[in-house]
C-alpha cells in the first residue's frame, strides 16, 4: 500500500533540487527542501500523538510553512482542515466541536482568544507565524524528522472542508485521497500542465481553489509557483512576466483590469488565465481578451466534489458557461422537485457524478442521504442547463446563496447576527451585483417597535461576530420586508430593487 496523493503531489519530486516555490524576497524552495521540512513536520505530529485518521486544525496566514503542514498531513495519514483567516473564535468554535481535531495551530497573535475554544473542544493549541517561527515550528526543528510514509488508500480521508447549508449550520465536506488526487489529475490533464510551468499563486490556501487546485495541480506534474502571499495588483504585475499560468478568483481579473500598466506585453508571457469560486462576468471576459489576448478559461466547482467542469483549452472558451464537464465527471440535469432527469437544453437541478464526489458529511448521516443519491450523483443544489454541444451553463444558485469575492455567505448566519442585536425587529440579508465582488452582501432592516437602528453601528456590532467577507457591505433600513400570501420573505423582490446599489463601484 502507498499514500497516493502524497506520492503524487511531493513523493515522486522528493529528491529533485528544482525550485518548488519563487519566495517573494527572492528565495526559493526547492522540492527536496519542502519535502525535508515535511518530514520535519510529520515527525512532530507523530511526536505530538497524532495519528492516521486524526485531525488537524489550522487557520493561520500563507506561508511555506503553511504548505508543508499540509502535506505533513497527508504524508501522515492526519485529516487536514484549513480554516479561513478572518473566521472570529466564535465561528471557529463550531468547526473544533464538529471536527474534534487533536491539534489547533495558530497565529501566535490568535493563540490568547483561541486557546480558551480549543480547551474547550479538547485540542492541543501550537502556533505557526508566517515567517517561521511559533511553537509548532519549534517542536518540528527538535523533531526526529519522519523516515516513513504512512500507507494510507484512495478512500482514506484526506482533509475537511466546511461549507454551510441555508440554515446556517456548517456541515464537514470529507474529502478521500482519490477525490482530491483523481481530480487534481483531470485538471493538469485539461489544463496541459508540465514541470516547465511557473504558476502564479496569489490565492489564499484554506481555500480549495488556493489549495486542491492550485498547489496540488502544479505540484503533481512538478511545475514552480511563484509564492506570493495575497493578491495584489503590483505584485501580480511584477511576477507576470516570469510566470506561464494563472489562477484566480473574478475580483482578480477586475482589478487587472483597472490597471493601465496591465495590457498585452505585460501578459505576453503567460499561456493560461483560469477563473472560479464566483462567476466571471461577461463583460470582464470580454474587456480581459480585448486587452491582452487572453480568453479567460473559466470553470465551475464546489466543496464537495472540487472541479466539474471547465471550458476547453483548445476550443471555444464561452462567456457565461462553465464549459464541458470533465472527463471522469458526469452531469446531469433533473427535475429539482421529482429528480427525473431533464432533456437537453431544459433548465433544472445540476447533479454530478464522479471520483471528485465526497464521501459524506462528518456525522451528518441524514444530511449525506439528502444531497448524495444511492446511484452516486450529489445534488448540488445549483439550477442550469446544458448546451447541444455539452457547455453547462449556472442560471441560478442554491436559495440564496451570495457568492461575494469567491467565498460563499450564507444569509442565515447573517440575519442571526443581525436580529440578536438591539433595536431591530427582523432582517434580510441578500446579494447585489457588485463589479469587484461579483456580489456584495446586503441586509434589509426592518426596526422593532419604538426603534431607530443605526446602520453603521449594527455593521460595527456584526463585524465583532462575523468574516470581514459576511458583513453586510450596507445597511439598509425600511418599513416593512415584502411578503408573499404564505408570508415568506420575497427576497428576489429585494435583490430587484437594490440591484443598481453599487453601480459603478469598484
Amino acid at each position: 500500500m502507498t499514500n497516493p496523493l502524497y506520492d503524487a503531489v511531493l513523493g515522486q519530486h522528493a529528491t529533485r533540487e528544482d525550485v518548488l516555490l519563487y519566495l517573494p524576497d527572492g528565495g526559493t524552495i526547492s522540492y527536496a527542501e519542502m519535502a525535508a521540512r515535511v518530514a520535519r513536520f510529520a515527525g512532530a505530529l507523530a511526536e505530538i500523538g497524532l495519528q492516521k485518521g486524526d485531525r488537524l486544525a489550522l487557520q493561520v496566514a500563507k506561508s511555506p510553512d503553511a504548505l508543508a503542514l499540509y502535506l505533513a498531513c497527508l504524508r501522515s495519514g492526519v485529516i487536514f482542515l484549513p480554516l479561513n483567516t478572518a473566521y472570529t473564535p466564535e465561528e471557529i468554535g463550531y468547526f473544533l466541536d464538529n471536527a474534534g481535531p487533536g491539534l489547533v495551530v495558530c497565529d501566535p497573535e490568535a493563540a490568547t482568544a483561541l486557546q480558551p475554544v480549543a480547551d474547550a473542544a479538547n485540542a492541543r493549541l501550537l502556533t505557526m507565524e508566517a515567517s517561521g517561527a511559533g511553537s509548532l515550528a519549534e517542536a518540528a526543528a527538535k523533531s526526529t524528522p519522519a523516515n516513513t510514509v504512512t500507507p494510507c488508500d484512495s478512500d482514506d480521508l484526506a482533509c475537511f472542508l466546511y461549507t454551510s447549508g441555508t440554515t446556517g449550520r456548517s456541515k464537514g465536506a470529507m474529502l478521500t485521497q482519490g477525490n482530491l488526487l483523481s481530480n487534481a489529475q483531470s485538471l493538469a490533464g485539461i489544463w496541459r500542465f508540465t514541470a516547465e510551468d511557473v504558476l502564479l499563486h496569489a490565492l489564499p490556501i484554506f481555500h480549495a481553489h488556493g489549495l486542491f487546485v492550485a498547489c496540488n495541480v502544479s505540484m503533481l506534474r512538478g511545475g514552480a509557483m511563484i509564492w506570493l502571499p495575497s493578491f495584489s495588483v503590483d505584485a501580480v504585475l511584477e511576477a507576470l512576466p516570469h510566470a506561464t499560468a494563472m489562477m484566480g478568483v473574478p475580483t482578480f481579473y477586475t482589478r487587472l483590469l483597472d490597471a493601465p500598466a496591465f495590457d498585452r506585453a505585460q501578459a505576453g508571457h503567460m499561456r493560461l488565465f483560469t477563473s472560479g469560486s464566483a462567476p466571471l462576468r461577461a463583460e470582464t471576459h470580454v474587456a480581459f481578451r480585448e486587452r491582452t489576448g487572453h480568453a479567460i478559461l473559466e470553470r465551475y466547482g464546489m466543496t464537495e466534489t472540487g472541479m466539474n467542469t471547465s471550458n476547453p483549452y483548445e476550443g471555444d472558451r464561452r462567456a457565461g458557461t462553465v464549459g464541458l464537464p470533465l472527463p471522469d465527471v458526469e452531469v446531469r440535469i433533473t427535475d429539482p422537485e421529482t429528480g427525473a432527469e431533464l432533456a437537453q437544453g431544459e433548465t433544472g437541478m445540476i447533479e454530478v457524478r464522479g471520483p471528485n464526489v465526497f464521501k459524506g458529511y462528518w456525522g451528518m448521516p441524514e444530511k449525506t442521504a439528502e444531497e448524495l443519491r444511492a446511484d452516486g450523483f450529489f445534488i448540488t443544489g445549483d439550477l442550469g442547463q446544458i448546451s447541444a454541444d455539452g457547455y453547462v451553463s449556472i442560471v441560478g444558485r442554491q436559495k440564496d446563496l451570495i457568492i461575494s469575492g469567491g467565498y460563499n455567505v450564507y444569509p442565515k448566519e447573517v440575519e442571526r447576527v443581525l436580529d440578536a442585536q438591539q433595536g431591530v425587529g427582523e432582517s434580510a440579508v441578500i446579494g447585489v451585483p457588485h463589479r469587484d465582488f461579483g456580489e456584495a452582501v446586503v441586509a434589509v432592516v426592518v426596526a422593532a417597535e419604538g426603534a431607530t437602528p443605526d446602520p453603521e453601528a449594527l455593521r460595527a456590532e456584526a463585524g465583532a461576530r462575523l468574516a470581514r467577507y459576511k458583513l453586510p457591505k450596507q445597511v439598509i433600513v425600511i418599513d416593512a420586508l415584502p411578503r408573499n400570501t404564505m408570508g415568506k420573505v420575497q427576497k428576489n423582490v429585494l435583490r430587484e430593487s437594490y440591484a443598481g446599489l453599487f453601480d459603478g463601484s469598484a
